[in-house]
């Protein structure tokens, strides 16, 4: 397949380039697009053959369910059966934006889309060529992260390229995505709602909303392959790069010294080892590949650089990564479960006494 790789400007979008894309999209074609959150590989969401080549291109497992992405709030009636009270507040508060938004479908979204579910994730996204192409296409469009099934999320047009060139029909290149990672994935079916995938709206911004708010217990845990996802990102290891990767928690001056400790054994077997470290602490490495997270005080800017950093580490030849733990609070729920599913769940924690 030949893929058709188109620049646009984030902030004054070609009409004409879109439409061509949007054309593309409406005749069942693969189009590749940024959003605010990460790149998207979209499809008419209402064309079941055109789904499945979403699934196909990604080699995506066909129990994942989709996010259906729309550029008016005009098209939920015919998407979903009502919009609950509480969903409708979250839209009023945070719509367009890094939100999807879980709620019963109608029988215009096939069961491809939703695998078998009764509901259907919905979101609006803020970024202005992701919003112009879906307005132009006239279709609701059904996109996960546009990248090859359990790797890194792409959030720029070059992890597409890298990923998809050859089986989509078109790649649209809008620079660099803002938030880093996906949108967060809420349940409004029931009460209180519940956080599926943290995402680019955090939990505390929810819950000013939407008053009580859970976080769905699976978000840190291993899923036996009878489990049922709910939402993209909650049953497989998503986001790993080639090289085996470890999460280490705790004081950070233990974890430094941990990680130092077995850099330094894996240098002596010829193992090449990264890590990913925060800007306090990146100068205190030894024998590795030392990547910046980003600030520990600011972890909208680990977000921002996250898929991108573990990309790096492929490209550099990397076998091993050792990741610090980062608070789990606002944005930084969204990094950690990330982390957590790049890693296989694979979490060391250092107490004040040694390696737990």
């Amino acid at each position: 397949m030949h893929t058709t790789i188109i620049k646009v400007d984030r902030n004054n979008p070609d009409r004409d380039k879109l439409r061509f894309a949007a054309d593309v999209l409406r005749s069942g074609g693969l189009v590749a697009f940024p959003t605010e959150t990460v790149y998207g590989l979209g499809a008419n969401a209402l064309d079941e053959k055109a789904v499945y080549g979403i699934f196909n291109a990604k080699g995506r497992p066909s129990d994942n369910p989709l996010i259906v992405h729309i550029a008016d709030t005009g098209d939920l009636p015919r998407l979903v059966r009502e919009v609950p009270e509480t969903a409708q507040r979250l839209i009023d508060a945070y719509w367009p934006g890094p939100l999807t938004l879980v709620m019963k479908k109608s029988d215009v979204i096939p069961p491809r889309i939703t695998a078998g579910l009764d509901t259907v994730g919905i979101r609006m996204p803020s970024h202005p060529v992701a919003r112009e192409l879906i307005a132009l296409a006239k279709v609701p469009v059904a996109a996960p992260s546009a990248n090859i099934s359990g790797k890194p999320s792409t959030t720029t047009a070059a992890h597409v390229i890298e990923d998809l060139a050859g089986k989509v029909d078109v790649i649209i290149d809008s620079g660099s995505s803002e938030v880093g990672v996906e949108s967060t994935v809420l349940d409004a079916t029931v009460d209180p709602p519940v956080i599926l995938r943290p995402g680019g709206i955090t939990p505390e911004q929810v819950s000013r909303v939407a008053g009580a708010v859970q976080v769905d217990a699976s978000l840190f845990g291993r899923n036996d392959e009878n489990f049922v996802p709910r939402s993209p990102g909650m049953k497989y290891t998503h986001y790993s790069p080639e090289a085996d990767v470890y999460i280490v928690d705790g004081p950070m001056e233990k974890v430094v010294e941990f990680i130092n400790r077995k850099c330094a054994e894996n240098a002596a077997k010829g193992i090449k080892t990264g890590v990913l470290a925060s800007e306090q602490t990146m100068r205190q490495y030894g024998p590795a590949t030392v990547i910046c997270a980003g600030d520990r005080n600011r972890p909208e800017t680990v977000a921002a650089g996250l898929f991108d950093n573990l990309r790096r580490f492929d490209h550099l030849g990397v076998q091993v990564i050792y990741v610090e733990a980062f608070d789990a609070k606002g944005i930084g729920l969204a990094v950690m479960n990330r982390l957590y599913r790049a890693a296989g769940g694979k979490l060391i924690n250092i107490s004040g006494g040694g390696e737990t």
